[in-house]
């Protein structure tokens, strides 16, 4: 699984301007030279898309379109963290970090950070 991840962050690292990444011709390099702001934007949009497809799902009994909608909001937090220098692997390694500790104590020991 994580291979995919891998793979993909390499292909949206490549796109940046300063890899030589074209907002002429690549999604990735356009909303790169378009900001922070812009990718940030982009990660509400699809959140929400995402949000609103599990409703539709609840209702329908199809995740068809949940699953579409989750890979583009994956993609988009993919963006984000290149954006911001990160990757998917270090969220994963937070993960595993959290794995066995229960969601209640580790939100209560992040408030003493």
């Amino acid at each position: 699984m994580s291979t995919t991840l891998a793979r993909l962050a390499q292909v949206i690292e490549s796109r940046k301007p300063e890899n030589g990444g074209d907002p002429a011709t690549s999604y990735v390099a356009k909303l790169f030279a378009k900001g922070d702001d812009a990718i940030l934007k982009k990660i509400g949009e699809e959140a929400v898309e995402t949000v609103m497809a599990a409703k539709d799902a609840r209702v329908s009994g199809d995740a068809t379109k949940l699953l579409y909608e989750c890979a583009d909001l994956w993609f988009h937090s993919l963006v984000m963290l290149a954006k911001f220098d990160l990757t998917p692997q270090q969220v994963l390694d937070e993960l595993a970090r959290r794995e066995g500790i229960s969601g209640l104590e580790e939100k209560a020991a992040r408030k003493d950070e």
